[in-house]
C-alpha cells in the first residue's frame, strides 16, 4: 500500500468532526502554498508579461470596473 493510500484509508475512518477539522486545515495549507508560489513567481519575473498586458488593457480601456 502506498503512503497516499494509507493516508486516504486513515482519513476515511475519521469521525465527521475530525474530518471537517482536517478539511479546513488542508484548505488553509493549500492557500498558503498558493500564496507562496505566486510570490516566488512574481519575484522571478514570471508574471511580468501578465502585469504588462493588464496595464495595457487598462490604458486602452478594455476593462470594466467590478
Amino acid at each position: 500500500m502506498t503512503k497516499l493510500e494509507t493516508i486516504e484509508e486513515s482519513i476515511s475512518a475519521l469521525p465527521d468532526k475530525e474530518l471537517w477539522t482536517l478539511s479546513e486545515w488542508l484548505e488553509e495549507l493549500k492557500a498558503a502554498r498558493w500564496d507562496k508560489q505566486i510570490e516566488e513567481d512574481a519575484k522571478a519575473g514570471k508574471l511580468d508579461k501578465l502585469f504588462a498586458q493588464a496595464k495595457a488593457d487598462i490604458a486602452a480601456g478594455r476593462v470594466k470596473p467590478l
